[in-house]
């Protein structure tokens, strides 16, 4: 066999090499693929992983607070993250039959947060322990970290709606926000 014929033969070993390790990782993925989409016997028995407990959390909301003019705010979840933040989820609904206009009251009475917009940046979190409340965090521009822009909801409509804190030292915390009921939430993380 000449120098180029021995030469052909290695590159085609080569890609045949490449071509069955190609074929075995993508059998591989597809199997992890199939595994990792079926609940862990951990999950489907209530263990530690994240998927289901979120699951259950939007299942069981923490709270549900009724405000004026027909509209009602469904906390969904409050998770503290490594980072020393506390983001609370949920649900704002209009339950009447006809448009809300969301109040104004909602986004605090402090100057820096009044010239932002609607938000809702008057919610608070008391940690009723410590004897501590814990306002909206702001940016370095003053503006709320929450969700910002609501003005009014069609009848039935909801918005999903988070707000960011810093964390409390208790996982059991009021929760405030100007116009509607107060509740008691528990903060998971």
């Amino acid at each position: 066999m000449t120098s180029r014929g021995i030469t052909a033969v290695g590159r085609r070993l080569t890609a045949l090499t490449i071509a069955v390790g190609l074929t075995l990782g993508v059998a591989a993925c597809s199997a992890g693929g199939r595994e990792q989409g079926r609940p862990s016997a951990a999950a489907s028995q209530g263990g530690t992983d994240s998927e289901p407990r979120a699951q259950l959390q939007a299942d069981q909301p923490l709270a549900e607070l009724q405000g004026q003019g027909g509209l009602s705010l469904t906390i969904t979840s409050a998770e503290r993250d490594p980072s020393g933040y506390v983001t609370v989820r949920g649900s704002l609904k209009n339950d009447g039959p006809t448009v809300a206009v969301v109040p104004a009251e909602l986004r605090g009475s402090e100057l820096a947060v009044l010239s932002t917009g609607p938000s809702l940046g008057g919610a608070t979190l008391v940690d009723f322990t410590h004897k501590k409340r814990y306002y909206v965090l702001r940016d370095t521009e003053g503006r709320p970290l929450t969700t910002t822009g609501l003005s009014t909801l069609k009848g039935g409509d909801s918005a999903h709606v988070f707000m960011q804190f810093p964390s409390p030292a208790s996982s059991t915390v009021g929760f405030q926000l100007p116009l509607f009921d107060t509740a008691n939430i528990e903060i998971s993380g």
